[in-house]
């Protein structure tokens, strides 16, 4: 991987980003309704989803045409080259309808599985984070870093739920009895925006059961990047089953809890 590829593949990843995430905060209707449901009633789609997924994938074809695509509403092809993009197109949907700010465009490059690159946009927020493997993780020009390891009863955690209700019901359990061993719990709506804000300092963990490589492919690149640990079940990465982000230290004792706590299934 040249530097020359990864300098190619950073920009065009935050010009996509930055199209579909003015198209998204300056384009959106009004009367902004649900266009499609996926895997239950509150699983939703709408029309700028789908909008924004093709203004991204027909950049990304325009710009690396030989490049493998997958996306969150549908687009996948192998492509050539060896490099894949992974996106998400509107991470945060169910905010995105509300009105609520804390949604994202999220879009990683990977290499062999591997992500590379990653950007996130938060158009509301006005930030954009991005990282390059090996090369650190900023928020525009300013390096991000991730809080040291609190004690575990000081640790303000991050989350999110399913969609299903089994597995709301499951995971409500879990938090049910990690609230009163922390500081705290926050649920933001947007997998992508917390994994960054355990990168710059405003999360000192998060988890999750239930995401798609879309959801964290770019984000866990920026929380790694900034010097979090990131994976799944012990010994296993981030997957479907669990996705942990926290920093050495902290990482490990959350791992262990959320292990005997069977985070990992529903």
């Amino acid at each position: 991987m040249s530097d020359t590829l990864m300098a190619e593949l950073l920009a065009v990843a935050l010009e996509a980003a930055d199209r579909a995430g003015t198209m998204l905060r300056d384009g959106r209707p009004a009367g902004l309704g649900v266009a499609a449901t996926k895997t239950s009633p509150i699983d939703i789609v709408t029309e700028m989803d789908i909008a924004a997924e093709k203004l991204i994938t027909g950049f990304l074809t325009e710009r690396r045409p030989h490049d493998g695509l997958l996306g969150e509403e549908g687009a996948s092809s192998e492509g050539t080259s060896g490099v894949r993009w992974v996106i998400d197109p509107v991470d945060g949907t169910v905010n995105y309808l509300y009105g609520l700010p804390a949604w994202a465009v999220s879009i990683a490059a990977e290499i062999d599985g591997e992500a590379v690159v990653g950007v996130v946009a938060a158009p509301v927020r006005g930030e954009t984070y991005r990282a390059v493997r090996g090369q650190g993780a900023f928020m525009g020009d300013r390096p991000l870093r991730c809080r040291p390891a609190p004690a575990f009863e000081q640790a303000l955690l991050g989350t999110g739920f399913g969609y299903l209700t089994a597995r709301r019901a499951a995971q409500a359990e879990v938090v049910r009895s990690l609230l009163p061993e922390v500081r705290d719990i926050r649920r933001s709506g947007s997998a992508a925006i917390d994994l960054c804000d355990v990168a710059c300092g405003r999360l000192d963990a998060y988890y999750e059961r239930g995401l798609n490589p879309w959801d964290f492919a770019a984000g866990a690149l920026i929380a790694r990047e900034a010097g979090a640990m990131t994976g799944g079940r012990p010994g296993s990465e981030a997957s479907g089953e669990l996705t942990v982000a926290a920093p050495p230290g902290l990482f490990e004792p959350l791992q262990g809890r959320l292990e005997a706590l069977g985070a990992w299934h529903d």
